[in-house]
């Protein structure tokens, strides 16, 4: 593990041992590096990289009112930059998607591929998909409640969710567990009312080889919104893997193999 220092924040940034060429794979909203390296392909000759975005993993979480998708970005760029990486595949889960495609929009010299997976985010600010995990973010930032978190759950939004997202409010319910409280607090208010910051046109002009992966089941990273970067993009491609609460060995072992075929194609084209 390296430390990246940015703006007197101290950032974890784990990179594989080993041969072959990076691949930046990054994780998801109060997520950490354990997270894409779950689905990363095992057979692939290549380094996984991954970032702790700041208050997540073993980064540090700095300044509060700086956490944002731009930032995270920001951080980002630098340490690919810094180790001398680029230009290299970038891609990630959920809000790393949506560094990722900002980076791919801003610093195309530092992408030669880009992998959406599991998209909580287009172009758009504040999506109302992100809404759940502003709720919990809200409660969050209250004072502490013994009945707080059964209350969410017995919300309309909890008993939806239990419907056609468990897995969805599986980490939703976690994130009342997770510390530093006022950190989690600030990251699921800022991030989910955020976005990436970048037009439709820019996403339209992208020039570079792209994997879009969904699936079904998933209310904060609908099917939809992975159908219409996918359609949006010039030659994008795009995987329907299994949704991980209905089988997650199915989810896996297929998140795996895209993952890696299209690691392993662009790396030959």
């Amino acid at each position: 593990m390296h430390k990246v220092l940015r703006e007197d924040v101290a950032l974890a940034l784990h990179v594989q041992q080993g041969e072959g060429p990076h691949v930046v794979f990054q994780h998801g909203l109060c997520g950490d590096a354990g997270q894409p390296s779950d689905v990363f392909p095992r057979d692939c000759a290549v380094r996984h990289v991954v970032l702790d975005c700041r208050g997540h993993g073993e980064s540090e979480a700095g300044p509060l009112d700086a956490l944002s998708i731009a930032t995270f970005t920001d951080d980002l760029a630098a340490a690919i930059e810094g180790h001398g990486i680029a230009p290299c595949i970038i891609g990630g889960i959920s809000m790393g998607a949506a560094m990722s495609l900002r980076l791919a929009c801003m610093r195309p010299d530092l992408v030669n591929g880009l992998v959406l997976a599991r998209p909580a985010w287009g172009c758009e600010t504040a999506p109302a998909n992100m809404r759940p995990n502003l709720e919990v973010g809200e409660i969050l930032s209250r004072d502490e409640r013994p009945d707080e978190r059964d209350k969410f759950l017995a919300s309309g939004t909890g008993r939806r969710l239990a419907k056609e997202a468990p897995d969805n409010l599986a980490s939703l319910s976690g994130f009342f567990d997770r510390k530093p409280r006022d950190v989690t607090a600030a990251l699921l208010t800022r991030i989910s009312r955020d976005g990436p910051g970048v037009t439709e046109a820019q996403v339209a002009s992208l020039d570079m080889p792209v994997l879009v992966i969904g699936h079904e089941a998933d209310v904060v990273h609908p099917m939809a919104l992975a159908l219409h970067l996918a359609g949006l993009i010039p030659g994008a491609r795009l995987a329907e893997i299994p949704p991980k609460v209905s089988d997650k060995a199915g989810y896996l072992a297929a998140f795996r193999r895209e993952l890696g075929r299209f690691i392993t194609e662009t790396h030959h084209a």
